[in-house]
């Protein structure tokens, strides 16, 4: 894969990254994403172009307002960063693929959900039903270009599956999940079903594990008890991305021991496989 490729999907990351800002400003207020321009959020004054460059503007301006002065959230070039720094590695990841699309727009839509989670303790169904759409209409004509019909169903079945079993979840106890959180399984199950179940089933688990520990730590550390609220969207986020960038050694090594384990081969023996 030729380093400008990579390149260019890191620059369109950095644009990306920037409407994403917009999507979790006004998103959750419900205010459109297109209208008005961008604004400072303290005098309201209209975002000039020159102050409008991921990342290089907010550095430049001392991170903060040209007019007022008042400080520019860290959100913004993190996002931007990030959103660079994914789809440059899914890039490196897929190549130039019929997958490759659909990932991305997956990717972007749990990052802006991820930050609306973190900041709001939301996942808005205006960001949830278009990222579970676009992620579809992508997978539809991956799957018309490459005729691998059967991924796009297990995607479909593992969107179904995820949401039902975080349904019930959330029928059980309401306290555990927010609703937001089965409509986000739903749209986890869509985007990794392609690559297989298992990945959803790594996504999921990561998540779990990395809230588990943090939680666990917090507390350890006198800033958190029981009742303290954790937004568990940003963990399911966070596994869902690890699973399309690392999930399929980790598979692949789990099926490898699995089969062994399934023909009686010695468990001390698994790590020497040749």
């Amino acid at each position: 894969m030729s380093s400008t490729f990579v390149v260019i999907f890191g620059v369109l990351g950095l644009a990306v990254g920037s409407f994403l800002n917009v999507a979790v400003s006004r998103v959750p207020a419900g205010r459109s994403v297109v209208r008005p321009r961008s604004a400072c959020l303290g005098c309201a004054t209209p975002i000039a172009a020159r102050d409008n460059i991921p990342i290089v503007s907010w550095l430049l301006l001392g991170r903060r307002c040209r007019a007022c002065r008042v400080p520019i959230p860290a959100r913004y070039p993190l996002i931007e960063a990030l959103t660079a720094i994914l789809f440059s590695a899914e890039a490196l990841r897929f190549g130039w693929s019929e997958i490759l699309p659909a990932e991305l727009v997956f990717t972007a839509g749990l990052l802006a959900l991820a930050a609306c989670d973190a900041e709001q303790f939301l996942l808005p169904r205006r960001l949830i039903y278009p990222t579970l759409g676009l992620t579809a209409a992508c997978l539809f004509a991956a799957a018309a270009a490459t005729g691998q019909w059967h991924r796009l169903g297990v995607s479909a079945a593992c969107g179904v599956g995820a949401f039902a079993v975080f349904f019930a979840l959330h029928r059980v106890r309401p306290a555990w999940l927010g609703f937001g959180d089965v409509r986000l399984a739903g749209l986890l199950g869509t985007g990794l079903g392609w690559l297989g179940p298992w990945h959803l089933v790594f996504a999921v688990l990561a998540g779990s594990v990395v809230g588990l520990l943090l939680g666990i730590a917090l507390m350890a550390a006198g800033r958190a008890n029981r009742q303290t609220r954790l937004p568990f969207g940003v963990f399911l986020a966070a596994g869902a991305i690890a699973a399309i960038l690392v999930g399929t050694p980790v598979v692949h090594w789990y099926e490898s021991v699995s089969d062994l384990y399934a023909m009686g081969a010695p468990l001390t023996t698994v790590g020497h496989r040749r």
